[in-house]
């Protein structure tokens, strides 16, 4: 029998590194997809794909890219790409496979034993490339297909869009009109597209709208341009959308795809052609041995594989959780690593649904930040060691969110060297129009703040941000950082409430008017921003004399004393942790009350406080294993490990049933792939398996002992764990550096 010739042979689906298991299991498929729904995703943390093969035998994938904003302000493809075989990939009646294997970062179809397709995104290069491998001859042609053809007005507006504006009635209310893409002509090997915004809608209307066109911003969307150019040794451009390759036994095509901003299309254009000439100077087998080196890199730096027990009643459960954990991690590697922060809510991978309006750009929930939604696919980040994937969180809110922060609370109240952080804004820092309200201007207002109520006193998300910049200090060490970024946005996020609020008779501070997340819309003292207060605060002044200046210290020394204490409340004669201290009005389903616990960790399992917790979880108003929702997570802090269990199982079986890629979690509360429920998966397994405070690593703190698990994580102090648990005791155990293993608590039942 004839074999395919195969330079760079498919990793086997059982292979494994000196660690075993380290690496994630395959995604096979034996058969063709119906339509983009079926779709697996692919990346370099910065370009990604959706890639299926339909019933014709053709390979599509869309591409996404993390800072193709068009003119509306909405997070757009680059476009979609489809490869065709003659004859086609199907036709020869072979035994069909389509492989996702993240191990190398790279999708391989296979029909056996005829042809083999790799596709693959440079991981070091902004480059997509189709490999076509053949026993025999076959001709072969790349098609780019645009949806962006004409000026088109959106059927719907999505809430936080824009131009969302409920106040008016819907005939009203300003459309949303998208603007069409422009094909390149005039290249003679090349075929290619671009999207130039030569209009802004959003950022100068919101500024102005909520006076803060004063404040150090620029505008992200006006002249914005992005696009993409394929090219293919040897073929023939047949249409100005067309390549063309004739029968050979190999084929290769290369998608390069750029962003610039500000920019021309004759910019654009001067700049993707240097994009491809750098590229081309390294052959594709040496791009592509790099790119695999980048992925092997990844996946050393940490690892979970759950296994189960023998005669465990749910075999089933621990895979299946190993696999949710890898493949959310994969899709967070794919879309991570660009230049904005990760969209919650679909990530660059959104399709189009035949029952929902738009396109592939459609998402619900629309362009905008949500802090409490941001935050969850990095809340794992420093434990699995990808420090790389915070960049861009970092960057956007340390950087003009929080200048723009502290100018609005400058222009509102006149406050020196304070900021809050709304619950809702745009990238470049205006909360969004339909929160903020339309009705009047900020100018015109006594009280500037939004109208809506479900935000308008919420202000504990410049804490959590400081919170999550301490976590990364700890891990890396990094004390360029800690001057630069982390304490300059701990003095403006702290000091805000000082400077809103006053002191009562016992000299303690009175947080009214607040609210406790969107949930208790009146509420003094809400346990979110005084639980936030005190962590924060406290791990400051646990940082080394010289880490933090001390003219910061005794500030912080001060107002630590007037914090109030955290909220407790009692029912049927039990005490358990509040919302606040005072609390009605409720609007929503969050647990504030548990925020003492995640994200903030001052009440856990190891500390005499743990019953408040355990009380309030049982007794919770709201429940549920899914979306934004951190019951795992508050299970795993206090050390519940059968209720963990249970939860982060429904959680890795919960995707979306209308999509074929099993960590394509959704739609939940936001939209399919739900970012928010991979990201609550990861940190509560990892929670389940490791803790930490102060120097001690509590190891195995809520893991079931009917699981067996190999895991290597990270922890502070630039720390690395690695760990086998067997037959219910700890069998194996390294830390890196060895001086930290005196630091390592292991929970009694495993030992």
């Amino acid at each position: 029998m004839a074999t395919i010739p195969t330079p760079r042979p498919l990793l086997p689906a059982d292979s494994k590194t000196d660690s075993e298991n380290a690496l994630p299991a395959e995604v096979v498929w034996d058969s063709p997809s119906s339509d983009a729904r079926g779709s697996m995703p692919l990346g370099n943390g910065d370009i990604a794909l959706n890639a299926w093969v339909d019933t014709g035998g053709d390979l599509l994938f869309y591409i996404g890219k993390t800072d193709t904003w068009e003119d509306n302000s909405r997070l757009a493809k680059v476009g979609l790409v489809r490869v065709q075989l003659i004859p086609g990939l199907l036709s020869s009646g072979g035994a069909f496979a389509q492989r996702l294997v993240p191990a190398r970062g790279e999708i391989v179809v296979t029909m056996a034993p005829e042809v083999t397709l790799r596709l693959w995104v440079d991981a070091n290069h902004p480059t997509i490339q189709v490999e076509v491998e053949a026993v025999e001859p076959v001709a072969a042609a790349i098609t780019f297909e645009l949806w962006r053809t004409h000026p088109v007005t959106l059927p719907t507006i999505e809430v936080s869009d824009v131009n969302l504006d409920r106040s008016k009635p819907d005939h009203q209310r300003a459309p949303t009109v998208v603007e069409p893409d422009m094909i390149l002509s005039g290249l003679e090997d090349s075929i290619g597209w671009y999207h130039h915004n030569r209009k802004s809608v959003g950022p100068v209307e919101t500024m102005a709208h909520q006076d803060l066109l004063g404040a150090p911003w620029t505008d992200p969307i006006l002249h914005r341009t992005f696009g993409a150019v394929i090219r293919s040794p040897g073929a023939s451009r047949v249409t100005a959308q067309r390549l063309m390759q004739g029968p050979a036994k190999r084929h290769e095509f290369s998608v390069h795809v750029l962003t610039q901003h500000p920019s021309s299309p004759e910019q654009w254009l001067a700049g993707i052609k240097a994009l491809i000439n750098q590229a081309e100077t390294v052959s594709v087998a040496d791009r592509y041995a790099q790119h695999v080196t980048w992925w092997r890199e990844f996946w050393s730096r940490s690892h979970i594989a759950i296994t189960a027990a023998p005669d465990i009643a749910d075999a089933a459960a621990p895979r299946e959780v190993t696999r949710g954990y890898a493949l959310q991690r994969f899709i967070t590697a794919c879309a991570g690593r660009g230049a904005f922060p990760i969209k919650f809510n679909g990530s660059l991978f959104t399709v189009p649904w035949p029952d929902q309006p738009g396109d592939a750009d459609y998402r619900r929930w629309g362009p905008g930040y949500w802090w409490q939604n941001t935050r969850l696919p990095y809340a794992g980040l420093c434990t699995s060691g990808d420090w790389d994937m915070l960049e861009s969180f970092h960057r956007m809110f340390a950087g003009e969110v929080t200048a723009v922060s502290r100018y609005r609370a400058q222009r509102y109240y006149n406050f020196t060297d304070a900021a809050y952080m709304p619950e809702c804004i745009h990238s470049w820092g205006a909360v969004f129009g339909e929160s903020y309200g339309w009705e009047t201007t900020a100018a015109e207002r006594t009280d500037k703040l939004q109208t809506s109520g479900y935000h308008k006193w919420e202000w504990v998300s410049g804490l959590e941000f400081v919170f999550m910049l301490l976590d990364y200090f700890d891990h890396t060490g990094d004390r360029d950082f800690l001057v630069r970024t982390l304490i300059p946005a701990a003095r403006l996020y702290i000091r805000f409430f000082d400077c809103f609020y006053e002191t009562g008779p016992e000299g303690k501070l009175v947080m009214h008017p607040a609210q406790a997340l969107e949930t208790w819309w009146d509420s003094t003292n809400p346990m979110p921003e005084v639980a936030g207060l005190h962590a924060v605060i406290g791990r400051l002044l646990a940082l080394p004399n010289d880490l933090l200046p001390g003219a910061d210290r005794n500030y912080l020394m001060t107002l630590r004393e007037k914090l109030p204490p955290l909220p407790i409340q009692e029912v049927d004669g039990v005490r358990l942790l509040a919302p606040a201290e005072k609390f009605a009005n409720k609007r929503n389903i969050e647990n504030a009350e548990l925020y003492a616990v995640f994200p903030f960790r001052l009440v856990s399992f190891e500390k005499d406080n743990a019953g408040l917790g355990v009380e309030a979880l049982v007794r919770r108003m709201d429940r549920g294993a899914f979306g934004w929702r951190q019951e795992d997570i508050f299970m795993a802090y206090l050390g519940l490990a059968n209720e963990a269990r249970d939860y982060v199982v429904e959680r890795a079986r919960n995707k979306d049933p209308a999509c074929r890629f099993p960590a394509f979690w959704g739609p939940n509360y936001d939209w399919t792939p739900d970012q928010c429920h991979g990201g609550v998966l990861m940190k509560a397994v990892q929670a389940m398996l490791m803790q930490t405070e102060g120097d001690a690593i509590y190891l195995l703190p809520a893991w079931p002992v009917d699981w067996e698990v190999q895991f290597k994580l990270h922890a502070p102090g630039q720390t690395v764990v690695e760990a086998k648990v067997r037959g219910g005791k700890m069998v194996d155990l390294k830390v890196t550096p060895e001086s930290r293993r005196k630091d390592v608590v292991l929970n009694q039942a495993f030992q």
